[in-house]
């Protein structure tokens, strides 16, 4: 996507599952527009959705979704612990990449209008939407939530921005607006004392410490308010809390990354520890994340320590080793970063396990061999991943933790090439039986035929041939984990490197099928000579790493 809007609805209802998942449905339901999460709560009675998507789906899905919740939810019957004021109590809209607050203003605008008109509620603007002063906070707006709606809508300035200022029983009101995403990140500290996480907190987050005398009193201001002295960062909530019993943790919110980001407070707590006896060690990040979070803390890494490093996936990855996002549990882009959520995987790769065999098994020549070699290869590659998050962290491989981790990364870049391989190899073939189903009454039309399927052969044998070049790089790979990953995983080393030949010699084949119809007799020729290269290679280097590993056993 180029354009992605993260919507966060929160919903007045966490107990009924057919409530949730008929909401849950109703975003599903726009094309667009993916779901990452539905978070119900039952003490708080109250889910939280996530979904995003380019601005008008987005714009859609949370409408649909309202349409659905304010149908099933009746807040006259509604009890929870959290703080509420309607059946859809809030619903920002956050830009996330290639659009503006501008537009997500612009978006909130648009659903507050249509919620009013459609679904006779009434909408207040907050936070960057808001068109006053005292509409910016939640809380302000919500101020005696659903219980005291019917006699605040007496008072004039509390009008709402769109829809009638009216009590409405079922409904209640609803807050929509735009605002910048919150990270919520925690910083691990060797330490297994929370007071030395919360005094911590109390020096970066932006609401400091309380103000005290010599003898330990709150020093009151002029105003009759007790005096703070204010932390070192904006837009910073923060709090000690314990991981574990051994493990104390800087709890913190960070309201605008592109002012603090995930680094900023790292370095600062760092600092702060270390005066105090303690190190941080690493740290882990709640819920979502942007991909361009990462990206900045990576370009801060690398400035610091002189890389030089421009790529952004390079980048991501210094991030997530200097910030120890894999200390407590391996950091999976897949799952915490919403760029790398909402990646398109084709029809194949995204199928379920039995829905790709029996569409393997079905009468359809594709997918076929090729797809299965690009599938076996990335099977190798998963394999060799799973080796290395095994070893990362442990003690006993300390000495090898840098060439692990870039192994890793090598890897999984691996496993996403050949994982696009797998539908790629389908299209090409679907593309030479299009080839085939030209017109050819005219001799022209014969010409433009003929050298159609040419090219579709030719480009049906670069697949499968990248696909080989690609499994064969995977048994570099498989043979530094087999030497020098964790052992007690070494057999997977070894299936690692069978799965990545099997990879090779099958899309080989693949190759040669195809060969056998291209004219080009100079391109066939360049193509073989590649093929017995591999081939020899990948051969040696198998029959290498199951020695290495028989040898260990």
């Amino acid at each position: 996507m180029d354009k992605i809007v993260e919507c966060v609805p929160n919903f007045s209802e966490g107990k009924d599952k057919s409530i949730i998942n008929a909401i849950s449905a109703a975003v599903e339901s726009v094309d667009g527009v993916k779901l990452l999460d539905a978070d119900p709560g039952a003490d708080f009675n109250r889910t939280v959705y996530t979904f995003v998507g380019e601005p008008e789906p987005v714009l859609e899905a949370a409408f649909q979704a309202a349409k659905v919740g304010l149908a099933l939810i009746d807040m006259t019957k509604h009890k929870g612990e959290h703080a509420r004021m309607g059946a859809l109590d809030v619903c920002p809209f956050i830009p996330i990449k290639g659009v503006t607050d501008n537009d997500c203003i612009e978006l909130s605008k648009k659903f507050g209008e249509k919620m009013s008109k459609e679904l006779d509620v009434p909408v207040f603007l907050y936070a960057k939407s808001a068109a006053k002063p005292e509409r910016v906070r939640l809380p302000d707006i919500r101020k005696g939530e659903y219980e005291a709606l019917e006699e605040k809508f007496k008072d004039p300035s509390y009008k709402p921005d769109y829809g009638k200022a009216k009590f409405v029983p079922k409904s209640g009101a609803t807050a929509t607006g735009c605002r910048d995403i919150l990270l919520a990140y925690n910083i691990n500290l060797n330490a297994n004392d929370k007071s030395i996480a919360s005094k911590i907190a109390g020096k970066i987050r932006t609401s400091g410490v309380i103000k005290k005398d010599k003898d330990g009193n709150k020093i009151i201001g002029p105003n009759g308010k007790t005096e703070r002295i204010p932390g070192r960062f904006k837009g910073v909530q923060a709090g000690g809390m314990m991981y574990d019993e051994n493990i104390a943790q800087v709890s913190m919110n960070l309201l605008n990354y592109r002012e603090v980001n995930l680094h900023d407070v790292f370095e600062a707590v760092q600092e702060e520890a270390e005066k105090l006896g303690a190190k941080a060690t690493g740290s882990e990040i709640v819920g979502l994340v942007p991909k361009e979070s990462l990206v900045l803390a990576g370009k801060f890494y690398s400035k610091k320590d002189e890389l030089k490093i421009t790529d952004d996936e390079e980048l991501v990855t210094l991030a997530i080793d200097k910030l120890g996002l894999s200390e407590l549990y391996p950091f999976k882009l897949e799952e915490k970063v919403i760029d790398y959520m909402v990646e398109e995987t084709g029809p194949l790769a995204s199928m379920k396990v039995n829905g790709f065999l029996s569409e393997l098994a079905s009468s359809s020549p594709a997918p076929g061999g090729g797809s299965v070699a690009a599938l076996a290869g990335s099977l190798g590659a998963a394999l060799s991943s799973m080796v290395c998050n095994l070893t990362i962290g442990k003690e006993k491989y300390a000495n090898v933790q840098s060439e692990i981790k870039d192994t890793l990364k090598k890897s999984e870049q691996l496993r996403k090439k050949l994982t696009k391989l797998i539908d790629e190899d389908a299209d090409a073939f679907n593309d030479v039986m299009k080839a085939f189903k030209m017109p050819k009454d005219t001799e022209e039309q014969k010409i433009k035929r003929s050298a159609a399927i040419q090219d579709g052969y030719k480009t049906a044998t670069s697949i499968p041939l990248e696909t080989a070049n690609t499994c064969e790089k995977i048994l570099d790979v498989a043979m530094v984990v087999a030497e020098k990953g964790n052992q007690k995983s070494i057999t997977d080393s070894a299936v690692s490197a069978l799965m990545a030949q099997s990879g090779v010699e099958s899309a080989i084949l693949n190759v040669k099928i195809n060969l056998g119809s291209i004219k080009d007799e100079k391109f066939v020729k360049k193509i073989s000579s590649e093929l017995d290269k591999i081939q020899k290679n990948t051969s040696k280097k198998t029959e290498e790493i199951i020695k290495i590993v028989n040898n260990k056993l």
